[in-house]
């Protein structure tokens, strides 16, 4: 009997084991799926990479608009802060007292001090031929000759004020206030009219960040003020610059410095507040960008997993066949799987390329540093894999559960 057995073991064909596909069989057979239908392939591909594009692009604009904000803070100073009159407490407009400027320049932490007064009554125009209706909203201020260097201001063209300038009938223009009345230069042959005034535009400054009231203005000197135009002498805003350790005690102490008789009718700001609060509304902005960069996200994995299903019905006899000649269902579902994330990685890396290039540019457009976060780099590869992977995930049972008869069979 023993012997009968050991002669049937010795005769009995050898038992098949089927064949391990190794991770670099898994890829090539996958590229081969891929291959065989390149359109599809490339629009189902594209809608993944538009969602990454939006996505990443977002984010990069985004940063690097924050990174070039940090560097305006940087270069202007977090450390500025303005005393303007506020109201009374009958709601009536309030104002700062006249020494309201050297009482808050005595505070020990206060490393510089500059005022300007408005000069309500005083209009601006390019010519006495001008209706008076139209202001084009320009404003007036007597100015202290320190300003620029307190409130960060740079002149683009011509000078700024001086000791001898700031007493004669001398304008330093404002940015905006250049650009309305018409004035590309400063001169002796360019006047303009203020308050019934011909003053000579011997400045232009740029753009001031800190200080915007000063770029639709016409700035004219303190004394000059007084003496053409009946300045009354009372300061509309005091700039101030403290100590970078010491701007909050400062700031709590401004208002009773200014007006020690009524300090709740002064207003006391920090214009760089006003730059973050910008900042933090392009934050919200960001985010609505973003989600509608995950919406084309979605649709882009829709699109995968409709062409790996089709592929499934399209490609029944290569699964018969290879069923038959020995694949597993294991190895079926790694085949269309791999597919699935193939297409996905593909268009993940061009979507990342697509949004660093759109970020990069539209940085240099806008002449700010290019910075994109290398975590939504990795995180975009990393969503497309995610994404590639749910895509697949039913694709690759449905073709794994064909038998090779009931594929082969299939027309």
């Amino acid at each position: 009997m023993a012997t009968l057995t050991q002669a049937r073991a010795e005769t009995a064909p050898p038992r098949l084991t089927p064949a391990r596909l190794r991770p670099g069989d898994v890829v090539r057979v996958g590229g081969a799926g891929l291959r065989s239908r390149p359109l599809r392939v490339f629009l189902s591909a594209l809608g993944i990479a538009i969602g990454i594009a939006a996505m990443v692009s977002v984010v990069g604009i985004s940063t690097s608009s924050q990174a070039d904000l940090d560097r305006q803070l940087a270069a202007l100073g977090t450390n500025l802060l303005t005393v303007s009159p506020g109201q009374t407490m009958f709601g009536q407009d309030a104002t700062l007292p006249t020494e309201a400027e050297s009482m808050i320049d005595r505070i020990g932490p206060v490393t510089s001090t500059s005022a300007v007064g408005r000069l309500g009554d005083a209009k601006v125009y390019r010519s006495d031929l001008i209706p008076e209706v139209q202001t084009g909203g320009l404003a007036t201020y007597a100015v202290r000759l320190d300003l620029p260097d307190t409130v960060g201001a740079q002149v683009r063209t011509g000078t700024w004020l001086n000791a001898a300038t700031g007493r004669y009938r001398a304008v330093v223009l404002g940015s905006a206030a250049a650009e309305r009345l018409g004035i590309g230069h400063a001169g002796p042959d360019v006047r303009i009219l203020v308050g019934g005034e011909w003053f000579t535009v011997v400045g232009i400054l740029d753009p001031a960040p800190l200080a915007s009231e000063l770029d639709s203005a016409a700035l004219i000197g303190w004394e000059a003020a007084d003496t053409y135009l009946g300045f009354d002498g009372y300061p509309t805003t005091v700039y101030t610059r403290s100590d970078d350790s010491q701007v909050e005690a400062v700031q709590a102490v401004l208002a009773a410095t200014a007006n020690p008789a009524a300090p709740n009718e002064v207003d006391v700001s920090r214009p760089s507040d006003a730059l973050v609060a910008q900042r933090a509304a392009g934050d919200a902005f960001t985010g609505l960008l973003l989600g509608l960069g995950a919406v084309a996200l979605l649709v882009g994995g829709v699109g995968v997993a409709n062409t790996m299903v089709i592929s499934v019905l399209e490609r029944r006899a290569e699964i018969g066949l290879r069923r038959a000649l020995g694949a597993t269902r294991g190895q079926i579902r790694t085949q269309f799987l791999a597919e699935s994330l193939l297409l996905s990685m593909l268009g993940g890396i061009a979507g990342v390329v697509l949004g660093v290039a759109v970020t990069v540019g539209y940085a240099f457009y806008q002449a700010w540093p290019a910075v994109v976060p290398t975590w939504v780099l990795v995180g975009g590869v990393l969503a497309t894999l995610t994404i590639g992977g749910l895509a697949g995930v039913y694709p690759a049972i449905r073709a794994a559960r064909l038998s090779p008869t009931e594929a082969l069979a299939a027309p």
